[in-house]
């Protein structure tokens, strides 16, 4: 099997942006990875493009088809690739596949989604929704919110936890935020908090009471309220991948994909053995570590999908950083911070760089790069040579995790 490095990234702005479609938003993402590997010159052979559901927000099908044409990769080819949320791990996992297979050796990964035009009430929640199990939840009115909230409650009762803890997540991802330009949200909690007061909205004596304000953090799926929870947001992130022993050919720091795993479980939820536990990360987790030969205490940084924090408490314990029942209480005590034992979502995660569906996987394997090469500017994790992902499907019934360090 070949190894597979990485010679090129791009990242567009995530948010909301009303003066692109998703066609420029890939276009954007990709020659900008196309740049940064130094191939603008070169035939690519395949292109894997992450998007869950273009047909439905945008009426585009085809959108691989398309990207080709327009940014002039003809005749490479060119693949959708869909999995709910996890599009983008799974095109990563596409083009993974391509160059270790000798298929391919130059490959162009993109993915993202274009959202906030959409005005409907609920529009796109219940289109998300769909990824729910058709006869024994989605007629019951279920939504991804209201298994976080779900998972929430069962996780606090079983582990003693705090729901301030879980806010201790969003805290820190919002602060990380404001180091990342191309995040969503470029402010922290607190600086919400002290406009609201300004505003005469409220008059809060610390962060905690504010996040507990009816008015000012309204309910979603009961404990978790909006702060808990990443926004809808367009964006598109790329990648460009080529045989590990042509890398340096095109970049003086190349990163090795070395580990990557994907596995499912039960697509409904209550037949799970314990709500609290995600079987799948477990699962695809340990793949990627035995590819890679790599412990969780190999790890310098985490990229985890929590598009609710509650899921970036129970990722770092199932990837293997914490033991069950620790993930929150290690945030609340500053271990997940940058500069902490495992720093987790240095790019404020899903909820402050934001969750356009198809790019987060991809955005994800981004910032790790960026980490490893050293370029993450005020956000850098000193010595950074190992990161993973979690990049979650479903309602953690289709994960995918991706191990990447220096060459």
């Amino acid at each position: 099997m070949n190894k597979v490095a990485i010679i090129g990234v791009g990242h567009t702005k995530f948010g909301r942006l009303q003066d692109k479609g998703l066609m420029d938003l890939l276009c954007e993402a990709s020659l900008e990875a196309i740049e940064n590997s130094n191939t603008s010159n070169k035939d690519f052979d395949s292109v894997y493009v992450g998007a869950m559901s273009p047909e439905i927000f945008n009426q585009t099908s085809g959108i691989a088809s398309a990207l080709v044409d327009r940014i002039s990769l003809i005749p490479a080819a060119a693949d959708h690739i869909k999995n709910g949320p996890a599009s983008g791990g799974s095109a990563v996992k596409a083009g993974f596949q391509a160059i270790a297979s000798g298929i391919s050796d130059l490959v162009l990964v993109v993915g993202g989604e274009k959202m906030t035009h959409i005005t409907t009430p609920g529009y796109v929640t219940s289109n998300v929704a769909t990824l729910t199990h058709p006869e024994a939840e989605r007629p019951h009115g279920v939504s991804l919110p209201s298994f976080a909230g779900l998972l929430t409650r069962a996780y606090l009762e079983k582990y003693d936890a705090k729901l301030d803890w879980i806010s201790d997540i969003a805290l820190k991802n919002h602060k990380n935020g404001t180091m990342n330009p191309n995040a969503h949200f470029q402010r922290t909690i607190e600086s919400f908090m002290e406009s609201a007061i300004k505003k005469g909205k409220g008059n809060w004596d610390n962060v905690y009471d504010f996040l507990k304000d009816d008015k000012s953090n309204p309910i979603i799926a009961d404990p978790l309220r909006l702060f808990h929870i990443c926004p809808i947001s367009d964006g598109a992130a790329a990648l460009v991948l080529c045989n590990a022993e042509k890398a340096k050919d095109f970049c003086d720091t190349p990163i090795n994909i070395s580990g990557i795993g994907q596995a499912t479980d039960t697509h409904i939820v209550f037949e799970r053995e314990d709500l609290t536990t995600l079987k799948a990360l477990r699962l695809c987790s340990a793949q990627a570590y035995k590819m890679a030969n790599k412990t969780p205490e190999d790890i310098n940084v985490a990229e985890l999908h929590d598009a609710f924090e509650i899921l970036e408490a129970v990722q770092s314990e199932d990837i293997g950083f914490f033991k069950k029942g620790e993930g929150a209480k290690a945030a609340h005590d500053g271990l997940t911070e940058i500069g902490g034992k495992i720093p987790i979502n240095p790019s404020g995660g899903l909820k402050a760089r934001g969750h356009p569906l198809g790019a987060t996987g991809i955005a994800q394997v981004v910032e790790l790069v960026w980490q490893l090469r050293g370029e993450a500017g005020k956000r850098q994790v000193d010595g950074a040579e190992t990161g993973i992902t979690c990049n979650f499907g479903g309602f953690g019934n289709n994960i995918i995790s991706i191990l990447v360090e220096r060459m």
